[in-house]
């Protein structure tokens, strides 16, 4: 089972930019792991040359048709970031976000594997853009108050995705954050090839259940689990263990059934994005202005004096519009 194509776009260009990517992304999942740390700029920056229709490019062009998916996640970030912090974001495709974040944080830093989206473009004073190979995070260890990426992870090579999160709690200041949001990939696939195959095939190298999420943040020193859900505006919080069994069920069914249900209001609901924060002992726990919801239960990672805590971003009503619940 398919998904429909996308709204507003020819289907000749959509075709086009599948076969571009796919081929692409075929060369990233068959690369070894040191030519990956340069292929990742080289096949990103070749996509948008050879498909100037992409969405990231027609929004640069356009920066009111982003303003407000730009807006839903100041609204959440401003819950965490403040006048003094350094402010970190991973993956920030036009860095619009970014951009705006310069406005509030004292410095701001984006971390990407391109520069063709974002070629002559023009920074804030207080914004750096900093080309990274993928996995790794070149930031000064302990230099970063608020981390920030949606829509990343699934774009990493799986055996890249686990040093990126350790290189991200490296990166964080005593007392850091980390936000993350992925989509979940029994209502997938999330990528371009969403209209043509079943299973992701583009650039996002590998889609994740929650209990797939998991095991990654386990491995790289995650211990405890908990999340939240979003309803009419307003955060509940809840265990991700009752969410496990739920997902065993769908992956066991036909992949069609299972996309569907998956794909249906509640379930997406309940299992739309996935998203973890972790937090250092300095901060304690957060007040309702600082946190913007309830608290999440606490977890301690294979790291010193370091808590992290962890969320299931809910209430995602598409990978398009994405509601972000993550700071929690």
């Amino acid at each position: 089972m398919t998904k429909p194509m996308p709204a507003g776009r020819r289907a000749e260009d959509v075709r086009h930019q599948y076969e571009v990517e796919k081929a692409l992304a075929a060369k990233l999942r068959a690369a070894p792991a040191e030519e990956r740390r340069h292929l990742y700029a080289q096949v990103y920056d070749e996509m948008f040359r050879l498909c100037p229709d992409h969405p990231q490019l027609v929004r640069k062009r356009d920066p009111s048709a982003d303003a407000a998916k730009i807006e839903r996640q100041l609204t959440i970030l401003r819950n965490y970031v403040r006048p003094e912090h350094t402010y970190l974001e991973i993956g920030p495709g036009d860095c619009a976000l970014t951009v705006a974040m310069a406005r509030i944080a004292h410095r701001c830093i984006a971390v990407d594997v391109s520069t063709e989206v974002t070629r002559h473009a023009h920074w804030p004073d207080n914004m750096e853009l900093i080309i990274s190979d993928g996995s790794s995070i070149p930031v000064p260890s302990g230099s970063v108050d608020v981390a920030y990426s949606n829509q990343l992870m699934e774009h990493l090579h799986p055996d890249d995705a686990g040093t990126q999160l350790v290189n991200i709690v490296a990166a964080l200041k005593p007392g850091g954050l980390y936000l993350c949001c992925t989509p979940n990939r029994l209502s997938g696939p999330h990528d371009i090839s969403g209209p043509f195959d079943e299973v992701a095939t583009g650039f996002h190298l590998r889609e994740y259940t929650i209990r797939e999420t998991m095991d990654l943040f386990r491995r790289a020193g995650f211990r405890r689990f908990g999340g939240s859900v979003v309803v009419r505006g307003r955060f509940y919080r809840h265990p991700l263990a009752p969410l496990l069994p739920v997902e065993a069920v769908l992956g066991a069914l036909p992949r069609g059934l299972c996309q569907a249900i998956a794909d249906s209001r509640w379930p997406r609901l309940l299992l739309g994005s996935i998203s973890s924060q972790s937090s250092n002992h300095r901060y304690g726990r957060l007040t309702p202005r600082q946190r913007g919801c309830p608290a999440f239960c606490s977890m301690t990672p294979a790291i010193p004096s370091a808590k992290i805590r962890w969320a299931l971003a809910l209430g995602c009503e598409s990978y398009r519009d994405t509601e972000y619940v993550s700071s929690a």
